[in-house]
């Protein structure tokens, strides 16, 4: 068994976890004071997203200093107690490394912006006049992806915000630079990292317009992406850890080398495609109910293709990019605990290290913000003046951010029924959630049926059964609607034959199963998401149940 296989990693987005000092903003010390409960909970890794020095243009993934702590977060000795306290409850630290670009406030881009030729070199800069764009590709946050400097008479380029300028990966200089980051961190006790938007450092020899999209096709998992991850996760020394990239626009091809362990790479990968399939003609601002088959197939394409040369997923619904999965894809009024269950169930059984983003685990719901002076999120404000541009009512462009913005994954984490739901003594940056009186982690620890129990037995099965952390899958049932089913299993004799079968209904209306494909006499029940579940394979799967069964 790889020695990640087994583990369960949970995402922090330091701002909205715990406020220690009361200025409404979450913190490092916040997140000291709650490593007791991420313990109870059964995690192995926390992931941090960043908390560097940044101008926060873009949420800190714009990094001015690689090796320095914000203040807002705390300093360098809140890091090193968090470290240490983490690693002595048997947790490690997982920091979140925005590699593809830096700030322009980073002091290398500063001395570039001065003509020092050594740190142009630093990143990606093409002569031209300011009428003379040198491509024609679009940034991921709208408009050119160039930007003019005048007193050099060059463009640099941005693949997001025009304050994250794109490193030149081709310079060797920077590639150590980044090593020496990475090494910074190991040697203070970082346990793994987790790489953003790392498919995308490849640039092309050629920069030329894309006559059929935005040019992302000329960079995506580019030319020497392979050669660049292999170089730096050797010569760093990171062999040995966790390490996950977040891959846009990627393929399974791709996903397959960068994971597999002959390739020595990184240990594990996002993909975002499972969370398209309610962009109405793939436009996320655009809302359709989800495709709850495309869902199935895309699951199935992508466990069996990585499954099938040696590949490994990072499987997740929620990050601090998205939506509350309950309010997304589940049922968040009245089967609001069953499909919360069913979709961490659905998750968690699959081949591939499994994710919680903070407060998923307590099934925390989407805020339904009801007016635009609640949205904090610099996309869904600018996406907001363009749905009325394009003619959308007021009401209409509410009705949209409430189910799309990146502010509902940033609500504040219900920890208590006090006044901001314990998160802050004093008015948070963004307004809590108003159902944080019923919905919090003190009130589900005290009960054995809550949402926050089941997440800890899935985490406990993923340590018992081999079969969960490291057996084969097949997918079953496929063409019945709203049932996705799979078969866990262990080929070698030597692991007892272990083999479990999950059964999950996507839907809220019943399923019918067709037993007869199945030996139901051979299964016994492990875990079921209802209170009142029978021991027996049910001919009839309940509004978004979820069985879990031990084969005999």
């Amino acid at each position: 068994m790889m020695d990640f296989h087994d583990k369960v990693i949970y995402q922090i987005y330091p701002k909205s976890f715990m406020d220690s000092d009361g200025d409404g903003v979450g913190d490092l010390r916040g997140i000291i004071d709650k490593l007791d409960y991420l313990q109870y909970l059964g995690v192995d890794y926390i992931w941090l997203t960043p908390f560097f020095i940044s101008p926060q243009r873009d949420n800190g993934y714009d990094v001015a200093d690689y090796r320095s702590v914000d203040a807002a977060f705390g300093n360098m000795e809140d890091l090193e107690e968090l470290i240490s306290q983490a690693d002595g409850r048997g947790i490690g630290v997982m920091l979140d490394m925005v590699f593809n670009h830096t700030s322009t406030e980073h002091e290398w881009f500063q001395r570039a912006l001065k003509g020092e030729k050594e740190y142009m070199d630093y990143y990606i800069f093409k002569d031209g006049s300011s009428e003379h764009i040198p491509t024609n590709w679009e940034s991921k946050f709208g408009g050119p992806s160039w930007e003019y400097v005048p007193n050099l008479g060059k463009w640099y380029l941005h693949l997001f915000d025009r304050t994250q300028a794109d490193l030149n990966w081709e310079n060797p200089n920077v590639r150590e630079e980044l090593k020496e980051v990475l090494r910074f961190w190991k040697r203070k006790g970082i346990k793994g990292f987790r790489f953003d938007v790392v498919n995308l450092i490849s640039k092309p020899e050629v920069y030329e317009d894309d006559t059929e999209g935005d040019g992302r096709h000329f960079y995506t998992d580019g030319p020497h992406v392979h050669e660049f991850l292999q170089e730096i996760v050797r010569d760093a020394g990171i062999e040995n850890m966790v390490t996950v990239g977040e891959m846009s626009s990627t393929s399974i091809a791709s996903c397959i080398r960068y994971s597999n362990p002959d390739e020595r790479e990184l240990s594990m990968c996002f993909n975002f495609h499972h969370l398209k399939v309610d962009y109405k003609d793939g436009n996320k601002w655009e809302l359709m109910p989800p495709d709850i088959q495309a869902l199935k197939r895309l699951f199935r394409q992508w466990q069996l293709g990585m499954q099938e040369h040696g590949g490994w997923n990072a499987v997740f619904w929620c990050n601090h990019d998205q939506p509350r999965i309950v309010s997304r894809f589940g049922d968040d009024g009245r089967y609001w605990k069953e499909s919360a269950k069913m979709l961490a169930a659905s998750i968690h059984l699959l081949r591939g290290t499994p994710y919680i983003y903070q407060g998923e685990e307590l099934g925390m719901t989407n805020p339904y913000f009801t007016h635009i002076g609640q949205y904090r999120d610099v996309e869904s404000l600018n996406y907001y003046e363009i749905l009325l541009q394009e003619g959308k009512t007021e009401k209409e462009a509410l009705q949209i951010l409430a189910s799309r913005s990146r502010d509902n994954g940033r609500t504040p984490m219900q920890w208590s029924s006090e006044p901001n739901a314990g998160f802050s003594g004093t008015t948070p940056w963004i307004c809590v959630t108003n159902n944080y009186k019923q919905i919090n982690a003190e009130a589900e620890k005290e009960d054995e049926a809550s949402i926050l129990a089941y997440y800890r037995k899935l985490i406990r099965l993923r340590k018992e059964k081999r079969a969960i952390a490291d057996g084969k899958i097949d997918f079953l049932f496929e063409e019945t609607p709203y049932l996705f089913a799979y078969r866990r299993y262990m080929e070698c004799e030597s692991a007892s034959g272990e083999e479990l079968l999950v059964l999950n209904n996507l839907g809220k209306e019943p399923v019918v199963l067709d037993t007869a494909k199945l030996e139901t006499d051979k299964y016994k029940l492990l875990l079921g998401n209802y209170e009142e579940t029978k021991a027996g394979i049910p001919q009839v799967l309940r509004p978004y149940e979820s069985l879990l069964f031990e084969k005999f």
